[in-house]
């Protein structure tokens, strides 16, 4: 594996891992391979990815969780601006993790990237004053298959680093803030997402 370092089922869920990258710098700056598919695939990582991504965010934005139903997708995320706490939830019904999460920093410093296998809600958490968000999908997005998963389920019990407010009883962001004061920001629909007994599983 030339230049990645990969940690594999990670937080004791089959299939999630976190990848390092090499980087190679001096005085001048840095360089570093985003994605090798022949490192991937010593890596036992053989995915075809199809479609890439790119966001942009301000700080206290959360988006998600979210998944594709019937169009499910190998993610693999990183972060090129910024900082954001990324998380998933593990929603194969037979899957021994089932309703676990688990989440990773990805800064720019660290350029770690999370790959997120087929069967998992995700989201992120915006940290910084912006974030630029990057991730590559193995399926294309697909219109009106979008599913979501509240993203404050108690039963699920997501850390949200630096979040601050009590449960309301729905995914509202209302009452929510960041430690420094800076209110939670989400879009409408992630508003509205259910909790885990009433959502989608694979």
């Amino acid at each position: 594996m030339g230049q990645i370092t990969v940690e594999k089922n990670v937080g004791g869920i089959e299939g999630l891992c976190v990848i390092t990258p090499a980087v190679h710098g001096d005085s001048r700056g840095y360089f570093t391979e985003t994605y090798s598919q022949r490192d991937m695939a010593e890596a036992g990582l053989d995915i075809v990815f199809v479609q890439d991504n790119q966001s942009g965010s301000t700080k206290g934005v959360l988006r998600g969780l979210h998944f594709q139903k019937q169009y499910p997708q190998t993610k693999l995320v990183r972060v090129i601006r910024g900082s954001v706490f990324d998380v998933t939830v593990d929603l194969r019904k037979d899957s021994a993790t089932y309703g676990k999460w688990y989440g990773v920093l990805l800064t720019e410093e660290n350029k770690k990237q999370f790959l997120i296998p087929k069967g998992f809600a995700h989201g992120f958490l915006v940290l910084t004053d912006t974030a630029e968000f990057c991730y590559k999908c193995d399926d294309f997005y697909h219109p009106n298959d979008e599913g979501g998963l509240a993203w404050n389920d108690p039963a699920i019990g997501i850390e949200w680093p630096e979040l601050v407010g009590d449960y309301p009883g729905s995914a509202d962001s209302a009452g929510y803030t960041l430690s420094d004061g800076t209110p939670l920001n989400l879009s409408e629909k992630d508003k509205k997402w259910s909790t885990l007994e009433n959502t989608f599983t694979f």
